[in-house]
């Protein structure tokens, strides 16, 4: 039981990762689902995103449900953001949802589906797992969320695992980790191989939306350099502190940055389409 909980926990995980990953480029328009065609190369294999993201089937079994109830009405990027947002408060399981415990929002409607995706734009825009805060700061800013945003919005990284090849450095090499924990990370991801071993984000509670990523931070227990840059004497260190030991404060402003940033350039009246199939273009 235990471990088909940790399963629906991660999917559930997999499934926000791939709207923050659509919303990063160029709009919450279900490009990230577009598979590469002879006329473009898709975003999935662009190097933030390369061989990390899952969830792609949980998006297609909805979509052909949704589509046998009511075709042509619904779009691949609402009910990305939909399922997001179930991913966050509840397990995923068989697209039956129980609960995962993390906040809830209400989800707005309307958008419309990308006809095309771009491999260079999801590279240019998307932070990799190795970005400084100055970086990070800058490319939420690019998309119009603050770097207290940006915080609370990193706070994903309490559920989910990452893959070896994204924290070796930082388990190897870093100066700003606890060692036990280092050392810990070591057994699975060593100075070289193991590429696609998994850790989970959030070693206290990796099945479960609360604070706790917060309180790893403060422990120099942040998984990968991107995590830890929010608390390593810099500018969100206050912030980190207070999420830390008010649970409640970031699970608001986490709904809150989560309506902002599922509002970034939608598609919507004649522009895009509403797909059949989130895979392909009609």
């Amino acid at each position: 039981m235990k471990e088909a909980v940790n399963r629906e926990a991660r999917l559930g995980a997999s499934v926000l990762r791939l709207f923050f990953h659509d919303c990063f480029v160029n709009g919450c328009d279900a490009s990230i689902l577009l598979d590469d065609t002879s006329s473009f190369t898709g975003e999935k294999n662009s190097n933030p995103s390369m061989n990390s993201l899952r969830g792609f089937e949980v998006i297609d079994t909805i979509k052909t449900q949704v589509e046998a109830a009511c075709p042509n009405v619904v779009s691949c990027a609402d009910i990305l953001a939909l399922a997001a947002q179930k991913g966050v408060a509840s397990y995923i399981y068989n697209i039956v949802f129980t609960q995962l415990g993390g906040p809830t929002w209400t989800v707005q409607l309307g958008r419309r589906d990308a006809r095309t995706a771009s491999l260079s734009s999801a590279n240019a825009q998307i932070p990799m797992p190795t970005s400084t805060l100055s970086t990070l700061i800058s490319m939420f800013s690019a998309k119009g969320l603050n770097a207290a945003e940006m915080t609370a919005l990193s706070g994903s990284h309490t559920i989910g695992q990452a893959r070896c090849a994204s924290f070796r450095d930082r388990v190897n090499n870093a100066t700003n980790i606890n060692s036990e924990f280092a050392a810990t990370l070591r057994a699975t991801c060593p100075a070289s191989g193991g590429d696609s071993n998994l850790a989970p984000l959030d070693i206290q509670t990796p099945s479960q939306f609360d604070n706790k990523y917060y309180q790893n931070l403060e422990a120099r227990r942040g998984l990968l350099q991107s995590d830890q840059e929010l608390f390593n004497g810099g500018s969100q260190d206050s912030l980190v502190k207070s999420y830390s030991s008010d649970g409640e404060a970031f699970r608001r402003d986490f709904a809150s940055a989560m309506v902002k940033m599922g509002n970034l350039s939608p598609l919507t009246g004649t522009n895009g389409e509403i797909r059949r199939n989130c895979r392909a273009i009609n």
